[in-house]
């Protein structure tokens, strides 16, 4: 199955970007996912067996688990059991680098472990060197509601200060649309090229070196929206906005979260769809960025 194996090269890249290295891949062909485990519980045994010689640091699903799967999965693999998901916020978490970011990440993470609370705490127990709320010492139901409690109050608080922030960005884009500039924005498939271009850009303007952004050949290099004011010879002035880049089953609350950021894209007069057409496998990115336009609102831009 085709789509079958680009999904798995993409999640091959995804533990790369994690600065983890794959060591073996075990596949399964189910006429329907197990209720208890995602995988037959044969496979289980197997995965625990191939973790156990290869000593394995982690094993990662390339899909996302329940938070039953997570926790039947945990307590028979002996080694952190990680899904997509998880992986996919794992890399944002490493890569935000603003303010703004790491608290967008964090109300993701949060978001998804709430449901998770058990199996989670098993598998930071296996990784060893835990720290906060999930490392507390006891078990039960009593400790799992504390630590529900505490994640609760975290996301209201960090959704308040989030609303906060968007409010002063609509300030921001409110004057900028007051301007003659006319605005457009980079949308893409991460790693597509969409920072190389903008800082391309910015140098034919004549662009001082401090206006450029972070380019690098990794999965999710820019996670906050730069705009910048580049300046054709002999033509008009225009903002450009880069963006953070999209995937295939981005996670629905990394979207929520990063929903104000992407407003940008929303507000532009011109959708500019960078396609890396290196990849074999560009129409499929193309497909997925532009549902995940429609998604935010921008599908007829």
């Amino acid at each position: 199955n085709q789509d079958f194996e680009v999904s798995m090269k993409e999640l091959n890249n995804l533990v790369k970007a994690c600065d983890m290295e794959p060591v073996a891949r075990i596949d399964q062909n189910l006429a329907s996912i197990n209720a208890a485990y995602y995988i037959g519980s044969g496979k289980v045994g197997e995965i625990r067996e191939a973790a156990e010689t290869l000593r394995a640091d982690y094993v990662v699903f390339n899909d996302t688990l329940s938070p039953s799967q997570l926790k039947n999965l945990q307590r028979e693999i002996d080694v952190p059991v990680w899904d997509r998901t998880y992986l996919i916020l794992e890399i944002f978490s490493r890569r935000a680098q603003t303010k703004e970011a790491r608290m967008q990440v964090e109300s993701a993470r949060l978001q998804y472990m709430l449901p998770r609370l058990m199996g989670l705490r098993d598998s930071l127990g296996r990784q060893g060197g835990a720290s906060g709320s999930l490392s507390n010492k006891g078990s039960g139901e009593k400790q799992i509601e504390l630590d529900r409690r505490k994640i609760e109050g975290r996301i209201s608080e960090l959704r308040r200060e989030l609303e906060r922030m968007e409010q002063e960005r609509n300030v921001q884009r409110r004057k900028r649309s007051r301007g003659t500039c006319p605005q457009a924005a980079l949308v893409g498939y991460t790693n597509a090229g969409k920072s190389t271009l903008l800082n391309k850009l910015v140098e034919l303007s004549n662009g001082k070196e401090e206006k450029m952004v972070m380019a690098k050949d990794m999965l999710f290099a820019t996670l906050d929206t730069t705009v910048r004011k580049i300046s054709p010879n002999g033509s008009q002035d225009f903002l450009l906005s880069d963006t953070v880049g999209f995937i295939s089953r981005l996670p629905h609350s990394l979207v929520k979260a990063f929903r104000s950021t992407l407003e940008e894209i929303r507000y532009a007069d011109l959708l500019l769809h960078v396609v890396d057409f290196s990849d074999e496998h560009y129409k499929e990115q193309m497909e997925v960025t532009e549902e995940t336009l429609k998604e935010l609102g921008a599908g007829d831009i």
